[in-house]
């Protein structure tokens, strides 16, 4: 017992050391949207998700992947307080490596995405402070009162995957917009997706980038 113990309080076990292994995660995740952003190439996504920053990346409108990203981000930053297991994709991949920097994009704060040194320090410091907050949020509540309750992850968990689910239609209408065939192109592609029993978003976002790229607006 007294060896178990002992295990939880050196520093691969410790809450201090939790916030550091954030931040140098986080660090990487933004460097990577840092390539990305200048060549195209590092983003540590999944290709449907990378896509929504690509879209936003060729119209200007970051509106959908920054909304899709943060509610990636606070929906698991309170299931992992709660919880106790941070979910790295939904958390960091997706909040700080998609939500955040749409959120700077659509503010016209390029910077610390263009500058390398910029985004290693701005992931740094994010990871960091999202590592704390669960941190504090755990001493409040599943470490204070001792007892094994989970509260409200029971809802929390998934809240980022559901919001995402809205994300579809608002795409499609938004390639109906941009041109006929655009949107043709997102609507076959969600269809197809709904048929495999995939999220449709990743379909509708493909389907316009491929008819975007055959019937060019002009």
């Amino acid at each position: 017992m007294n060896r178990e113990i002992a295990s939880t309080k050196n520093f691969w076990y410790a809450d201090w050391s939790f916030p550091l292994f954030c931040g140098i995660l986080s660090a990487g995740i933004f460097a990577g949207t840092h390539m990305f952003y200048l060549y195209g190439v590092g983003a540590f996504n999944e290709i449907a998700f990378t896509a929504m920053l690509k879209s936003g990346m060729t119209t200007g409108d970051y509106g959908a992947v920054a909304a899709f990203g943060a509610s990636f981000l606070f929906a698991r930053v309170i299931e992992g307080s709660l919880v106790g297991i941070l979910d790295i994709g939904g958390a960091l991949q997706t909040g700080i490596g998609l939500g955040v920097p749409a959120l700077l994009l659509a503010g016209g704060y390029t910077f610390v995405i263009e500058n390398f040194i910029a985004s290693v320090i701005t992931g740094l410091i994010l990871g960091a402070m999202i590592g704390l907050i669960i941190i504090l949020i755990r001493k409040f509540t599943l470490n204070g009162n001792g007892v094994g309750s989970t509260f409200g992850a029971d809802v929390m968990m998934g809240a980022g995957n559901a919001s995402g689910r809205f994300l579809g239609p608002m795409i499609i209408l938004s390639a109906m917009v941009a041109s006929i065939p655009i949107g043709l192109g997102s609507l076959i592609g969600a269809l197809l997706f709904y048929l495999w029993k995939k999220p449709i978003t990743g379909g509708a976002i493909l389907g316009a980038m491929v008819f975007g790229g055959l019937f060019p607006i002009v």
